[in-house]
């Protein structure tokens, strides 16, 4: 499994990554994160992935090939786990959230791809 997270933080607020992950797994609120639309984000996935397999509510696997993902989410944060999926379809995933201004956050690097990363 590859793990992604994305979040989003409030304007003029950078906190250590490593420890919003943290929080973020532990379904803690951690102050200076946005609230996410969640519905809006979780149907923007289905339409772009809309030629996959939902299998439920929350997950989605390729018909044509191989790999897999599910979507769990918090009020603040979208935690994607991805099995067998190919690197561009993470890139799909990953541009889907960058529309909505969360960038990602990369915890077996560690590392999130942002402006204060660049």
């Amino acid at each position: 499994m590859y793990e992604l997270l994305f979040w989003k933080y409030l304007d003029e607020i950078y906190l250590n990554n490593q420890e919003v992950y943290e929080a973020l797994l532990e379904k803690e609120e951690v102050e200076g994160l946005a609230v996410l639309q969640i519905d809006v984000i979780v149907n923007r996935i289905n339409s772009v992935f809309s030629d996959w397999e939902r299998v439920d509510e929350n997950s989605w696997k390729n018909p044509k090939g191989k790999g897999a993902f599910q979507v769990i989410t918090t009020p603040q944060s979208i935690k994607i786990d991805c099995y067998g999926t190919e690197g561009k379809t993470m890139n799909k995933l990953v541009d889907i959230m960058e529309e909505f201004k969360c960038p990602l956050y990369d915890p077996q690097v560690p590392e999130r791809y942002d402006e204060m990363n660049e």
